[in-house]
């Protein structure tokens, strides 16, 4: 029966059909491209169905550690592939346009690979405590607990939702927990195990240290890059407090010590004394306005206190007249 579903792509024509519902310039890159990966696998697989997916047997005794590569990425059937993909899809779309590309793809790496690494834990725990070998022999493939993982953030984010699930309103919070035990007793084939462990990676990211370790690591590679950069070349949001382009303080001209011409020429050009005044009092409260917003100091040669007494000496020069 899967081989037929797999000769009729029907579960493949569905997926081409929502994805062209939704639009291909409203996926983001990530996102669509992973899903892209997974239709390719499917395929033209990169192994034999029994060669890709993980268990204790194979990935840990045999020590094949490529299947925790290999077993997220391939599935059992074009329905397998479709339901694990349109679930995905949307929410791909919403985590991406939150956390971005670059960490949603890093996101994506660790929690395929932990999630297979938390599955033979679970599986080896079973047996050792079952004495049951059945557990190691078992062996899981596709994408669905990375989606667990995926759809315990997207809970995280908005904690006051409501998801139906066959109809029934669960709160966000605890959506996960009734999918897993719902999906195991309508679809006694899927792996209880698999799932569990998408949900419990989900939760080492929401509350566990997984969000730190892998923060950790980032700002690690991102000095290091930073490192081997010239110092002048930082955006606006590094420590640097400067552009790398004029030397001086980002938004402000800087002049010589005993440059003058510029200060001076805002009371100049025609102006009546009055002007004069008034345009002097408006600059001051400007620059004024403008340091300390910045909070950096005034360019050279321009300082309050000159400005105050240019100010007290156009107010003598009015009266004396």
């Amino acid at each position: 029966m899967r081989n037929r579903q797999r000769g009729s792509h029907l579960g493949l024509l569905l997926l081409a059909s929502q994805v062209f519902q939704v639009g291909l310039d409203k996926i983001p890159p990530i996102t669509l491209g992973v899903l892209a990966l997974n239709v390719y696998l499917f395929l033209f697989p990169a192994a034999p169905l029994m060669q890709t997916c993980v268990s204790v047997q194979q990935a840990y005794w045999l020590k094949d550690w490529r299947r925790l590569l290999l077993s997220p990425l391939h599935h059992v059937d074009d329905w397998h592939l479709y339901f694990n993909m349109a679930s995905f899809l949307w929410k791909g779309i919403r985590l991406e346009q939150r956390l971005g590309g670059a960490w949603f793809l890093y996101l994506l790496s660790v929690f395929s690979l932990l999630t297979g690494f938390v599955y033979l834990v679970l599986e080896a725990a079973l047996t050792e405590l079952t004495q049951d070998q059945s557990y190691s022999m078992t062996c899981a493939v596709g994408f669905s607990g990375v989606l667990f993982a995926l759809k315990v953030l997207c809970n995280h984010y908005h904690p006051g939702g409501v998801t139906h699930v066959m109809g029934i309103p669960v709160a966000n919070r605890y959506a996960s927990w009734v999918e897993l035990v719902i999906i195991h007793m309508t679809s006694p084939g899927t792996s209880f195990v698999g799932h569990l462990s998408g949900i419990l990676v989900g939760l080492l990211y929401t509350s566990g240290p997984l969000k730190t370790i892998m923060m950790k690591c980032a700002e690690f590679v991102t000095v290091s890059g930073h490192d081997s950069r010239p110092s002048g070349q930082y955006n606006s949001s590094g420590s640097s407090g400067y552009s790398g382009t004029d030397g001086g303080y980002s938004g402000y001209r800087q002049h010589a010590p005993d440059d003058t011409s510029t200060h001076q020429a805002s009371y100049m050009g025609g102006l009546t004394e009055e002007e004069q005044l008034e345009a002097a009092i408006r600059n001051s409260l400007n620059d004024r306005g403008e340091n300390s917003q910045r909070g950096a100091p005034p360019p050279y040669g321009f300082n309050v206190s000159d400005e105050a007494e240019e100010i007290r000496r156009l107010r003598l020069r009015r009266f004396d007249r």
